[in-house]
């Protein structure tokens, strides 16, 4: 099995192998960062993956499934990359080779994003690159990495999180998450939904939504019925929303309502309208110059001061200078944008939390 072939100039991405490998997650990686999209008319990324050195050539990388992987690069290539990615360990009860942790933090000191997946997050942390920052990994692992890493702030109960230029992610499906959340960051909202309207996945699901939930797959009617009230409130995001009025869309009671709601997305309606509220708004922010007022009314807020109220507590930015920021950063040839448009430096992605 060949690696992928880079994608148009742009940001460089680089993606760690290692023996014994999930594809998966760098299936993730290839399918976000690895494909050429000239349909977007935007500087697209050039993938490579690395390996080190006693891994090439002679030497292919077994993969989960019994295929192997033959990549083109190595470690020099990937501590010269813009963004790097850890998508797991070998083993969360060791060390990955010093060659590869030297890298990193090479990788670090030069100012390169530096991502994890799933365990790849006990390489970050074996190089040092979290310390002092808080970080997440897939639940599974939560105990193991607390023993060997005490000194470091584990929150296991979120999908990623986003502190300056290290990010980290749960599971694998997280992974995608993130990877989504980066093109988001350098490209816009817009860029970011075409991304996954094309791997028909949904554009968006916020850093902070919990990692496990009690009904992550509708077991009956009732959560058929939830998911059906959840589809109707996102056409009607403009007008105003209230528990009441979802719980007559799934023909329930308030309570019960709530109980279901809770237990089949793991937040509370007001939380989940608050997050796609302010998501919607994205969009509008970057590609009109709409007043403020008729933004926050176009996505179901009353009133502009309550959009800049709740939009700055899951941004950490007002709509203003989210504006500004994307319209002054988003469009440099050849790389991502000099500022955080999405998530800025030191901020946990938790809206609505």
């Amino acid at each position: 099995m060949r690696a992928a072939v880079p994608s148009p100039p742009g940001e460089s991405v680089a993606v760690l192998a290692f023996a014994g490998m999930s594809l998966f997650e760098t299936g993730i990686v290839t399918e976000i960062f690895g494909l050429p999209r000239p349909e977007l008319d935007v500087p697209w990324y050039r993938l490579t993956i690395c390996a080190p050195a006693r891994a090439r050539p002679a030497s292919p990388i077994p993969v989960v499934g019994g295929a192997t992987l033959h990549p083109p690069a190595g470690l020099d290539l990937l501590a010269s990359a813009g963004t790097v990615i850890v998508p797991g360990v070998e083993s969360v009860h060791a060390d990955p080779p010093p060659e590869v942790l030297e890298a990193l933090r090479e990788a670090r000191a030069r100012g390169a994003r530096i991502l994890s997946i799933c365990s790849g997050a006990f390489a970050l942390a074996a190089a040092g690159l979290l310390d002092g920052r808080r970080a997440t990994t897939h639940w599974r692992y939560a105990d193991v990495f607390r023993a060997r890493f005490p000194h470091l702030d584990l929150d296991p109960d979120v999908l990623y999180i986003a502190e300056g230029d290290v990010w980290t992610s749960a599971g694998s499906a997280a992974g995608l998450d993130l990877c989504l959340h980066v093109v988001r960051t350098d490209h816009g909202a817009a860029v970011a939904n075409a991304v996954a309207r094309r791997l028909v996945v949904p554009p968006h699901r916020d850093g902070g939504q919990a990692q496990f939930i009690e009904a992550p797959v509708p077991p009956d009617a009732d959560d058929d019925r939830i998911a059906a009230s959840l589809a109707w409130a996102l056409a009607h995001l403009r007008s105003p929303l209230t528990l009441a009025e979802l719980a007559r869309q799934a023909h329930m009671s308030p309570r019960t309502y709530l109980r279901h709601f809770t237990r089949a997305t793991g937040t509370s309606p007001i939380r989940w309208l608050l997050r796609q509220r302010i998501q919607a708004s994205l969009p509008l922010l970057e590609t009109t110059d709409a007043p403020i007022e008729q933004v926050a009314a176009a996505v179901g807020f009353d009133a502009a001061v309550t959009f800049r109220h709740h939009f700055t507590n899951a941004m950490r930015t007002s709509p203003s200078a989210y504006r500004q920021a994307f319209r002054t950063t988003a469009a440099p040839a050849g790389g991502r944008p000099t500022a955080t448009t999405s998530v800025p430096p030191g901020r946990a992605v938790r809206p609505g939390r």
